[in-house]
């Protein structure tokens, strides 16, 4: 089998699972109307497939910041970080986030894939052993690949098992890094922090805490897992997007570790990517102190998510443990899992269609993204969807 072919054979793969062609997969939205809202083809529908938690997307603060920067900087710095990238901008992103987390320095990515692949590359290498979770998001694995450490997966959120293997390596401790996420993307549910934490203290290992998922969710300032917990000060490093709850695109990492500032000269994702342009720059900085200031907000997208997690379970889906913004109906078959997102489109709500192997355990998911903009009508009416179509996936 040559390179095309072995393309040809994923695309029979994708195939099998969607065999009438339905393009549930990079589906077009055609206009957006609001954070809630869009049209995809001719169906006005609500929008319960972006990752937008605090619904900030049409915040006139970050629209008019993005504006000023463009008329004042252009379109784009057309350098990396370590050429003409380094705009007054981006430095001052990067002191804002580590004042946010009361840290002492961080680094401002292009994407949040590249935060992960940037700082995991840049902290372990050959030699070094990653603990990583099992349903850790694919830049974490691509992180730790490019890394050339010895990657050892434990069970999701298992810490006995996360033990058992920290006992395994013995003297490697010294030299291992463990990776968790604060919200996982899947199912939703939260890493078992404070139990990490206590491994720490026992091992001495260096603790990464991917908070992509949790910022702006989380905690009474929208730290996220660290705030939630108390457990800031435990955590050496903290990654994170701005795709999600700051509704730009750049990720990010925060320390008290002096030695942070040596990624930007080993960290190849870093060195080798054109900065973010200065209207997501100046965007993401507005949503940052809209995050800080958001808990009626949080308040907001909190009462929504409970509401939409137990319709969901009074109406017999199978859901993940902890209710939250990603809010996923677990099904056994792509099949059920097609039927299942297709009558909810006819139904006009856009939600994402998860099949394996990006799904864990073999299963397939209908995954919900809950936002503050979202109504209490919104909510009620994907609620009595859902249930109406619970029995078509018995």
């Amino acid at each position: 089998m040559n390179l095309l072919e072995k393309l040809d054979a994923a695309a029979a793969a994708r195939k099998a699972l969607l065999p009438d062609g339905v393009g549930a997969f990079g589906i077009p939205i055609e206009e957006v109307y609001s954070a809630t809202e869009a049209r995809i083809g001719d169906r006005r529908v609500l929008l319960l497939g972006t990752n937008n938690y605090l619904g900030l997307t049409f915040a006139p603060e970050c629209i008019s910041a993005a504006h000023a920067a463009i008329d004042r900087e252009g379109t784009g710095t057309t350098g990396s970080r370590m050429a003409n990238g380094s705009y007054h901008g981006h430095r001052a992103l990067e002191k804002e986030f580590a004042e946010f987390y009361h840290c002492t320095s961080g680094i401002v990515f292009t994407t949040g894939y590249q935060a992960n692949l940037g700082t995991i590359s840049g902290l372990v290498g050959s030699g070094d052993t990653v603990l990583i979770d099992s349903d850790s998001h694919a830049s974490i694995y691509d992180g730790c690949i490019l890394s050339g450490a010895d990657i050892v997966r434990f069970k999701h959120n298992d810490v006995a098992d996360l033990e058992k293997r920290l006992r395994r390596l013995g003297d490697r401790v010294e030299t291992t890094l463990v990776i968790a996420e604060g919200i996982y993307s899947m199912l939703g549910d939260q890493a078992p922090l404070a139990d990490i934490v206590r491994l720490k203290k026992a091992y001495q290992f260096t603790l990464l805490l991917d908070e992509a998922h949790s910022l702006g969710v989380l905690g009474e300032t929208g730290q996220g897992l660290v705030e939630k917990t108390g457990l800031l000060d435990e955590v050496d490093f903290i990654t994170g997007t701005f795709s999600k709850s700051l509704c730009s695109i750049g990720g990010y990492c925060v320390s008290n570790h002096p030695q942070l500032e040596q990624l930007r000269y080993v960290s190849h994702p870093y060195i080798f990517t054109a900065s973010p342009s200065p209207a997501t720059i100046a965007s993401t900085r507005a949503a940052l102190e809209l995050l800080r200031k958001g808990g009626h907000l949080r308040k907001q997208l909190w009462d929504n998510c409970t509401q939409l997690y137990e319709k969901l379970k009074q109406s017999g889906y199978v859901v993940g443990p902890d209710p939250g913004p990603v809010i996923a109906a677990i099904l056994d078959t792509p099949q059920q899992a097609l039927l299942l997102w297709r009558n909810l489109l006819e139904h006009n709500i856009y939600v994402n269609l998860i099949l394996p192997p990006a799904a864990p355990e073999g299963k397939s998911l209908v995954r919900c993204s809950v936002n503050a903009a979202h109504t209490p009508e919104q909510m009620s009416y994907v609620g009595d969807v859902f249930s109406k179509l619970r029995s078509l996936v018995n």
